[in-house]
């Protein structure tokens, strides 16, 4: 036997794409929590500023809509890594295992097309709209769709990893272990 084929071993695709995408899953929570963390800041300097110097910041607000999209949508990216989503698994748990396999594998491919329907979608439409600028914070608007195309291309590595795994037997560990 290869390395790739001993028992308790997971192929040696699988492992690289594992590594590869732990990493990504965990630096995309740490980029979401600083995102989030980041957009309390701006919204109490919004609110400071409105109340207490009685001349609110005009850039605040669009940059924290900004911020909401990365988060949101690199937080839902990490969430399908690490089975954070909601599932149907109550549904998969009377089905027996040999359909089981397949319908999770069904799922995972369903899933990976709708990350890859939003990274095209989203390259489309920020593409068509990266001649115009956000109002207040000079940037352009294209820049609202940057985090689709990201959370898209996550999606399908993830979905990846996760029909890759169901095929060799093995079960994708969250990043946090």
């Amino acid at each position: 036997m290869n390395d790739a084929t001993r028992p308790g071993q997971s192929p040696r695709r699988l492992r690289l794409l594992t590594r590869v995408n732990a990493v990504l899953a965990r630096y995309g929570a740490y980029f979401a929590v600083a995102g989030l963390v980041f957009i309390v800041v701006i919204v109490a300097w919004q609110v400071f500023g409105r109340y207490v110097m009685n001349d609110s910041p005009t850039w605040t607000e669009n940059l924290a809509l900004v911020l909401v999209l990365y988060v949101t949508l690199i937080g839902a990216a990490v969430g399908v890594r690490d089975a954070g989503h909601i599932g149907m698994e109550s549904l998969l748990i009377l089905v027996p295992e040999r359909v089981r396999l397949k319908l999770e594998i069904v799922i995972h491919v369903l899933i990976g097309l709708f990350g890859a329907a939003m990274m095209w979608n989203g390259w489309i439409l920020g593409y068509s709209v990266a001649s115009y600028k956000l109002a207040n914070i000079n940037l352009p608007e294209s820049v609202r769709y940057v985090p689709l195309v990201l959370s898209g291309a996550l999606i399908v590595l993830f979905s990846i990893e996760h029909i890759l795994a169901l095929l060799d037997g093995e079960e994708v560990e969250p990043a946090w272990h």
